[in-house]
């Protein structure tokens, strides 16, 4: 037993079940396909009769196994099963794919890279408001990519820092939509991470490094590729530092400390096609030096913390402003400084490598309005293709959006409020219209949106039979 086990026969595991090796007349369902295994003697088989077969005597299968297996009786040892880990699902599948370097350099040459002012109105046809940060965004990212450039073609002698983004804007006003953007107008992949599951390594939670293995995973485990993506962490204000903690940080300021390496670039062994290292996947190291990482978050009391600086530096003097001056300010986040945000509790070694700070503002009535219906893939489209599809056209009045504006920032969710809030009204519509093919077009009200009445059903025109050129309407 001691030679065959130690033997390595790739893909196969054995299983001894019996702790005596004995020779035994038959064993039964030895195999995972219930076929026997042969375990008779030598001198036993010799005195059988000649196996089943054809009608000259021959055998199944070479070595006397039942049907042809070709398991049965190869080592002649009770007790052992032979499972493929190929055939089960378990081995390894996932490889390391290689891009064509040539094509990555003809992606990011200069020529190819979007302008700034152009990346801008790319980003404008669909993300409505936030001109600040979409000119920021645009002017770091194109930067970020001429030094992407610089280093395929080894045409620079001088290094060029990354361009690290932290962007800080309340929920719902467009973070992860822009950078989501950003990323297909630009054909790179992109992970998005949740900062909240993030953990020191040896904790319960996802390690620092299964963000880089996300975009390995999004750019097909092509390494080049992935290598020149963008990596955008949400909710990084969960990471500051609690105010007098007494125990070890695992899932916050440790956090902000294994990023470090990540954001300055470093290489790191990541699984391929996996989740989590184990001994059954391959690994590929990825370089961190070109990829792109933006962080945002709300920042929750950010505000309070710009507010009691403002007061300060304007509190002394006769010149002196009331101190309620910031309280009605709008735009306070656009005042942030670094040093408001280390004092929120981000560690300085972390804001030191994100050199770019953008703040978003708070949408506003008529800037969820504009959503509802100004961008390429505004949800009033949306809904509209797809009553489109039943022939059906859909009309939403001006009065009706506003106030669904309304409704969606009393939720105080910002844009996600918006589908939420329609979603509750076409519900019967989406569900009724089908039913009846006379309908011919939907308006939706302010009354309907208000519940004081219903939406307008005007049904198909119709030509009146015998009458020429006489058509009617009905309308409901």
């Amino acid at each position: 037993v001691g030679d065959v086990l130690g033997g390595s026969i790739p893909g196969m595991q054995f299983t001894v079940t019996k702790e005596e090796v004995k020779p035994v007349e038959k064993v039964t369902g030895g195999m995972p396909d219930g076929s026997d295994l042969d375990e008779r003697t030598g001198e036993e088989k010799k005195q059988e009769e000649k196996p089943e077969g054809n009608e000259e005597g021959e055998s199944s299968g070479k070595d006397g196994s039942k049907d042809g297996n070709p398991h049965g009786g190869i080592f002649g040892i009770p007790g052992i099963q032979f499972l493929n880990w190929g055939d089960m699902g378990l081995g390894p599948r996932q490889k390391q794919v290689k891009s064509d370097p040539e094509a990555l350099r003809k992606q990011f040459d200069l020529e190819n890279i979007p302008k700034p002012h152009k990346l801008k109105e790319m980003l404008d046809e669909y993300v409505i408001g936030q001109d600040a940060a979409k000119k920021v965004i645009s002017v770091a990212v194109y930067n970020h990519y001429k030094r992407v450039h610089a280093d395929l073609t080894d045409t620079n002698d001088t290094e060029i820092g990354k361009s690290n983004i932290l962007m800080i804007g309340p929920t719902g006003c467009g973070k992860t939509y822009l950078v989501q953007t950003l990323a297909r107008l630009l054909n790179v992949p992109l992970a998005i991470a949740d900062a909240t599951s993030l953990t020191e390594a040896g904790y319960i939670g996802d390690d620092i490094e299964s963000v880089v293995s996300k975009l390995l995973a999004a750019a097909d485990n092509d390494v080049e590729k992935a290598e020149c993506g963008i990596i955008f962490v949400d909710e990084i204000d969960k990471l500051a530092r609690k105010k007098n903690a007494t125990t070890r940080d695992v899932s916050g300021e440790s956090v902000q400390q294994g990023m470090l390496k990540l954001l300055e670039g470093s290489e790191v062994e990541v699984p391929v096609g996996a989740g989590s290292k184990n001994a059954m996947v391959p690994m590929a190291k990825v370089n961190t030096k070109n990829i792109l990482f933006i962080c945002g978050g709300a920042f929750p009391d950010l505000d309070d913390v710009i507010k009691q600086r403002l007061r300060k530096e304007t509190s002394i003097g006769f010149d002196a402003e009331l101190k309620d001056k910031w309280d009605k300010e709008k735009s306070i986040l656009s005042k942030v400084t670094v040093e408001d945000i280390k004092k929120f509790g981000m560690i300085p070694e972390f804001v030191g490598r994100m050199p770019i700070i953008c703040t978003l503002e708070g949408l506003t009535e008529d800037a969820l309005v504009k959503i509802l219906k100004e961008p390429k893939n505004a949800i009033i489209r949306q809904y509209t293709a797809l009553l489109a599809m039943d022939e059906v056209k859909l009309t939403f009045e001006d009065d009706a959006l506003r106030e669904i504006a309304k409704k969606a920032l009393e939720k105080e969710t910002g844009a996600r409020g918006l589908r939420a809030v329609i979603e509750e009204y076409m519900l019967d519509i989406m569900y009724e219209v089908p039913k009846d093919e006379n309908i011919g077009e939907v308006i939706i009200t302010k009354d309907f949106v208000d519940g004081k009445g219903s939406p307008d059903i005007r049904m198909r025109e119709f030509v009146v039979p015998g009458i020429d050129n006489a058509r009617t309407y009905l309308i409901n």
